[in-house]
């Protein structure tokens, strides 16, 4: 029986570069209720009613990332038919993909190409931190076993993700990292939103591949904050609200 592990153990085969295809789902209908308060219900209330006749609940979007030698680049797929004058709830940052993301987990660094409305920001800092407590629970992504994770950003940002050690790769989509394997589904329960793999790719990926983006002003996690924070102190509850979603 030991020796039948130990071979198992030996013939077992990991994932060390490829592709993953994510889907990103938001629920449109609780977002949006969260910005509709006593000074705007007047207007946004009649609009959100439109929007549901109209709107599917959940807003999908996709993305790749591409990971080689502990490094990952996260990239949104723009869909062709991408019509941005819907109507202004989507526009919302929060249903949006607004991040380029390069990781060197070797380093724990990262190269974030962020838009925030007509701007770019290009921030160079560590990875992001999240507190992390690995549980027993399992699920099957995309023909991973994958454990799950629960984990707390941003000081309050409840997370729950699913790794699996079959790709050893500590990166995920967009910001997430931080677990002994790559991370295939990410949950952020009370901010309405999911990331999960439909599809990974084992392959060698070309020289070059995964490199970090160049495009945007130069800033760090503090200066985007500082910066974001002075243009939307006016903004009252709804610049709360867009101030975390840029910063997700």
């Amino acid at each position: 029986m030991l020796l039948s592990g130990s071979l198992s153990a030996q013939n077992a085969h990991f994932t060390r570069a490829g592709t993953i295809e994510f889907e990103k789902k938001v629920n449109m209908y609780a977002l949006i209720q969260k910005v509709i308060n006593k000074d705007n219900e007047a207007f946004f209330q009649p609009a959100f009613d439109a929007y549901k006749k109209n709107s599917p609940q959940f807003k999908t979007a996709k993305s790749t990332l591409s990971f080689t030698d502990n490094k990952t680049l996260y990239n949104p797929i723009v869909p062709e038919n991408a019509n941005t004058s819907m109507d202004f709830f989507s526009n919302n940052p929060a249903a949006s993909q607004n991040n380029v993301v390069y990781t060197d987990l070797s380093t724990n660094t990262g190269v974030v190409q962020k838009n925030v409305f007509e701007e770019t920001f290009l921030v160079k800092d560590s990875t992001r931190k999240i507190t992390w407590k690995i549980t027993d629970e399992t699920r099957d992504i995309s023909g991973y076993t994958c454990r799950r994770a629960n984990g707390i950003m941003m000081d309050s940002i409840y997370v729950v993700a699913f790794y699996t050690p079959e790709i050893p790769v500590s990166g995920g989509p967009e910001l997430f990292s931080g677990l002994p394997g790559m991370i295939l589904g990410v949950a952020l329960p009370h901010e309405n939103i999911t990331w999960f793999a439909t599809k990974v790719t084992d392959t060698t990926l070309p020289p070059n591949t995964v490199v970090p983006p160049k495009k945007g002003k130069p800033t760090n996690n503090k200066g985007l904050y500082t910066t974001l924070k002075g243009v939307m102190k006016d903004w009252g509850e709804e610049g709360q609200f867009y101030l975390k979603a840029f910063l997700l």
